[in-house]
């Protein structure tokens, strides 16, 4: 009769229903009674918690015991927001610092291969020195062997200060090129790539002048008294002529028979090569510079009479297809596994592998100082850059 009564009571059963459905949906709702058995009336002080069903132990009522699970799951639940959002906040650093991570696995230094391209570059560099110096005693003399009809000698007459043009465009392309290098953030791997050019392009040229020997292009070139057997003076001229660095500037270079095909067009073409393939594409008036101070170089050349003009173009077209062909396989990863690859036929392809073995992708075009900063400085540059995060 008491629990029918209750139910009746809308008062006293919508205070339950609350109590209950907001602290444990799942549970069903309970029977409040006053502390003698009897029924709460409107009227009545509102009854105590009710006590725990049949079968639970404990004297705590059930629903401050609900009430204390669910401010532990709110504050729970704040615990975990709190923390989520400031994963949130740092995620950017977190993911910064995992490029960052896979970028230096997919391009590492490796200054040891870069060593090794580099000492490729000058073994043969100073081999070029002594096949000049077998050559120049098979020269022919200008009495004997005239120089060759050329059809741009025919059209342009010899500037004699052409030549010298020549040789400061080269000398500013190099420096250009030294200094970006320097600058260059991944310079190892880009440095192995010009050492190991230079010193492919130059065994080819070894190669050419020995095979075929060209009388003087001009009868104005001086050309020094051979020795024959002399062995000793063979090796003080390859010493000088390495002092020197084969510059006319320099007075070092007085020996003939190099001229198929021309070195200096070699330098002033693989050097604008470079600076422009590892500069960004905005800096397009420092391309054109340097495009002008290669082109007006290579000019000068034939302007001179320096070389044939036979030299000039095998020069330019060696430097050119030696660095495409490169630049192509290694900047294309799948083509270093296709089975169709012919520029994978090539005889430096083992070499090539094993220095960009590596290598996962291309090269960006990224600077940064070669030097350590001093502490002031490199703390105002944390201090712009956690701005900039900001």
């Amino acid at each position: 009769m008491a629990a029918s009564e209750l139910m009746e009571d809308d008062g006293v059963r919508i205070q339950v229903e609350a109590d209950v459905v907001t602290a444990d949906p799942p549970s069903p709702p309970q029977t409040a009674r006053v502390a003698n058995g009897n029924p709460s009336r409107h009227d009545a002080p509102p009854p105590p918690p009710p006590p725990p069903p049949p079968g639970v132990g404990g004297d705590e009522p059930e629903g401050r015991s609900q009430r204390s699970r669910l401010a532990s799951a709110l504050a729970q639940s704040q615990l975990v927001r709190a923390l989520s959002g400031g994963l949130r906040r740092r995620c950017d650093y977190v993911k910064i610092g995992a490029a960052a991570d896979e970028r230096g696995e997919r391009l590492p230094a490796e200054w040891w291969k870069t060593a090794v391209a580099f000492l490729y570059a000058v073994f043969n560099l100073v081999f070029t020195t002594v096949v000049i110096t077998v050559v120049h005693e098979r020269v022919p003399d200008k009495a004997v062997s005239p120089p060759l009809p050329d059809k741009f000698f025919d059209y342009v007459d010899r500037v004699a200060w052409a030549f010298t043009v020549t040789e400061v465009n080269g000398l500013i392309l190099v420096g250009l090129w030294t200094l970006q290098w320097l600058l260059l953030t991944h310079r190892s791997i880009v440095g192995r790539r010009c050492f190991f050019l230079i010193g492919t392009l130059y065994m080819y040229r070894c190669v050419t002048m020995y095979i075929t020997t060209l009388p003087v292009p001009g009868r104005h070139m001086v050309c020094a008294p051979k020795l024959y057997n002399n062995s000793s003076g063979k090796i003080w001229r390859i010493l000088r002529l390495i002092s020197g660095g084969g510059l006319s500037l320099t007075g070092s270079h007085l020996m003939c028979g190099d001229f198929l095909y021309s070195g200096h067009t070699v330098m002033l073409t693989l050097s604008y090569l470079f600076i422009k393939e590892y500069s960004p594409r905005w800096m397009w008036w420092y391309h054109w510079f340097c495009w002008l101070l290669s082109a007006s170089g290579v000019v000068c050349i034939l302007i001179g009479h320096e070389h044939y003009s036979i030299d000039v173009v095998i020069g330019y077209f060696v430097t050119t297809r030696v660095f495409w062909w490169y630049h192509t396989m290694a900047n294309t990863h799948a083509l270093r596994q296709a089975p169709n690859n012919f520029l994978s036929r090539t005889w430096w392809n083992p070499v090539f592998n094993f220095l960009e073995r590596n290598v996962q992708t291309a090269v960006p075009v990224v600077f940064s100082f070669p030097l350590p900063l001093p502490s002031s400085c490199r703390q105002r540059y944390r201090m712009v850059e956690g701005a900039r995060d900001e």
